[in-house]
């Protein structure tokens, strides 16, 4: 199993953000991500804070690396990228309410 982490660091009150952006939306039937051959699933999750910078994490797994590679190569996925861009006249500006982004990829070994 392959399995991508990203982190998002943002201002407070702003975590719904990043939810509202990347989660399920049932009555759309699955997302073009969720149709992908070696697609496993998708989470989000939020960190308990009281006060301050909030994060969010989304963890996708995949089947093996090689149909993560897919996914990213497939028209589908680069489409959308294109679309941002077209939107933004270039690349899309990071939006002031995110401190920091990472992101990671891992294999699962047990």
């Amino acid at each position: 199993m392959f399995v991508q982490i990203r982190k998002w660091i943002v201002t407070e009150g702003n975590s719904d953000k990043i939810i509202e952006r990347f989660k399920k939306r049932p009555d759309q039937g699955p997302s073009l991500i969720e149709q992908r051959e070696g697609f496993i699933s998708r989470e989000l999750l939020v960190k308990n804070v009281r006060r301050g910078e909030e994060e969010v994490l989304m963890i996708v797994r995949w089947e093996s690396e090689e149909a993560w590679k897919a996914w990213e190569k497939s028209p589908e996925h680069i489409a959308g990228h294109k679309a941002k861009i077209k939107e933004h006249g270039g690349k899309p500006p990071k939006p002031e309410y995110i401190i920091n982004m990472e992101h990671g990829s891992y294999s699962v070994v047990e």
